[in-house]
């Protein structure tokens, strides 16, 4: 090939690349090093980074590891940086106020999962999984002082968190500062050609780009894409229990897709789509014109996310369980009984049925939904928490999705 085919293709690789993104940093600079770097049939280095501060990847997470999957198909190698230095300090970013750090046996036990779950989006074989501990842990305190002279504490109150919480008086500790210089310091030491995250990532992004020009490397191209909101509007995440997990049952999965508006199911569409459910794309236009069928469109969406994880007949299953507990309201068919001794008494409470068959967090809980009236034994709302059952067989449920069915029996 010549070096015109060499820019033709690294023009049409560049589209491709761009296709999503919010803002793409550096896109100049980065064709030249991909003209070369096809010359040479060399791939470039495309890091995320993610840190382990909670065990499950949620459907925001694919946003950005869908572009890595992009990259990786046009021949390039991703690089999957799993953060477990960076999960002890915490990230502020989008915080008001200091988030805890985790110790590292929460920051292990997290990042266990977290191959196996990208390993679900990527060729896991032909990416390479990496560690910050592996440079952190060995950096001496010399070197790390190195680190933070490139930066000035005003440089660093630029970034809009640390900018508005310093205005409004509320605390920041010094260790928070740390977490850009590391973010930065592995493009450094991945040699990465360009960084891919979240919006809310732009200024640590950007840090990168120039420590790596403190350290004689050429400054990576940044990438970055929106951030899916959760069923409450608010930035996808598992801590505030309005994400949907990918390794979540395909049951729960679904429901939680339906729960979503239909201003956000369009956005979910349009940021997850990745051109692989051509069936909801022939729909999608209808309702930039004022039509479509949200229902119909919402359902279509909730079986393709299920389907992307689980499989066609997992999807098939978890339609059925939707329309048949969920819409009519009826309990699942393949709901196993369970039995339970009654108490000295002769009888049960429900409280203490609820909690031990693990469908309520704790009795207070229980408590809580009975108040809301959201707890039934065979079809009848409970409104009293203090209610006794005597030995025989109930259906009961909690939600819109918790089922049980028990037999109470008689004591001794």
């Amino acid at each position: 090939m010549t070096n015109a085919n060499f820019e033709i293709e690294a023009d049409r690789q560049l589209e491709i690349m761009a296709a999503g993104c919010v803002d793409f940093i550096g896109r100049d600079g980065l064709r030249d090093r991909l003209v070369e770097a096809l010359g040479q049939n060399r791939p470039l280095r495309f890091k995320l980074g993610m840190d382990p501060s909670s065990p499950d990847l949620h459907l925001g997470h694919t946003v950005v590891l869908n572009k890595l999957r992009q990259v990786q198909q046009l021949g390039h190698t991703p690089i999957f940086l799993v953060g477990d230095f960076t999960a002890r300090i915490g990230d502020p970013s989008g915080k008001n106020k200091t988030r805890p750090a985790l110790d590292a046996e929460d920051v292990a036990r997290n990042a266990a999962t977290y191959t196996e779950q990208v390993g679900r989006i990527l060729d896991i074989e032909r990416a390479e999984v990496r560690f910050n501990s592996e440079w952190m842990e060995a950096m001496s305190s010399t070197d790390l002082v190195r680190l933070c002279s490139h930066y000035t504490v005003a440089r660093l109150l630029e970034r809009e968190d640390f900018s508005t919480r310093y205005k409004e008086g509320v605390p920041i500790a010094v260790h928070e500062f740390l977490y850009p210089f590391v973010q930065a310091y592995d493009s450094v030491a991945l040699s990465a050609d360009v960084e891919i995250g979240g919006t809310d990532q732009t200024f640590n992004l950007l840090m990168g780009r120039e420590i790596q020009r403190d350290y004689g490397q050429p400054p990576q191209a940044v990438m970055t894409h929106p951030l899916l909101a959760g069923s409450d509007g608010v930035k996808m995440s598992k801590s505030l229990g309005n994400g949907i997990g990918i390794t979540e049952p395909p049951e729960e999965m679904f429901g939680r897709a339906m729960r979503i508006s239909d201003t956000q199911m369009l956005e979910y569409f349009d940021l997850l789509d990745d051109g692989r459910w051509p069936e909801l794309r022939k729909l999608r236009p209808a309702f930039d014109s004022g039509g479509g069928d949200p229902m119909a469109f919402k359902l279509g969406l909730a079986g393709a996310i299920v389907r992307r994880f689980h499989g066609e007949q997992a999807e098939i299953e978890a339609a059925n369980h939707f329309r048949s507990v969920i819409q009519r309201k009826q309990a699942p068919e393949d709901l196993d009984e369970v039995t339970c001794p009654a108490g000295e008494d002769g009888d049960l409470g429900l409280l203490e049925l609820l909690d031990r068959l693990g469908l309520v967090p704790s009795r207070s809980e229980a408590r809580r939904l009975i108040g809301q009236k959201a707890v039934q034994v065979d079809e009848d709302i409970v409104v009293d928490p203090k209610i006794r059952l005597i030995p025989g067989t109930y259906l009961l449920r909690v939600g819109k999705r918790r089922f049980a069915r028990v037999r109470i029996t008689s004591a001794g």
